[in-house]
């Protein structure tokens, strides 16, 4: 498969994860902001919802950073074999598709949310909190993506 069709379902996929993400984010703003005592009351449904988040933001991030940003540089003609992620990252910031400090938060937040430990309660309520305002702009990162590749495509 080459990489225009790689590139077409990946970005499909990601519409999945964005959408998702878009439906959950209303019910999420009216929990915000989150801290350490409030998992303790958050009834089954507003869990099932920081779930979602969890779930869709890193399955949307990793989406994103293994298949997504590397498919679209190589259909921009950008050599990426023998590139690392730094590179495809740096190329991503320089055409102001990603913000390379953004990215990096957003790998730190990921790594929060990735644990259920009760000692860490205040780390992953804070997480919960930075993506609350910050989900919008992965998600504008994917939507600059696929309009860009389809301004390239046509």
């Amino acid at each position: 498969m080459d990489n225009t069709k790689k590139f077409l379902l990946h970005i499909e996929e990601a519409g999945v994860h964005v959408k998702r993400l878009q439906d959950t984010l209303p019910i999420l703003k009216k929990m915000y902001p989150l801290n350490k005592g409030d998992f303790a009351f958050l009834s089954p449904d507003e869990q099932d919802k920081l779930d979602v988040l969890s779930f869709r933001f890193a399955k949307l991030q990793d989406l994103l950073g293994t298949k997504i940003f590397r498919e679209y540089l190589s259909a921009m003609h950008y050599p990426v074999e023998d590139k690392n992620f730094l590179e495809l990252l740096k190329e991503l910031d320089k055409e102001k598709i990603v913000d390379m400090d953004l990215w990096s938060e957003f790998r730190g937040v990921r790594n929060s949310i990735s644990h259920d430990y009760p000692s860490e309660e205040d780390e992953k309520a804070d997480a919960i909190n930075y993506l609350v305002e910050h989900i919008e702009q992965l998600i504008e990162i994917t939507e600059k993506i696929r309009k860009s590749f389809e301004a390239i495509a046509s």
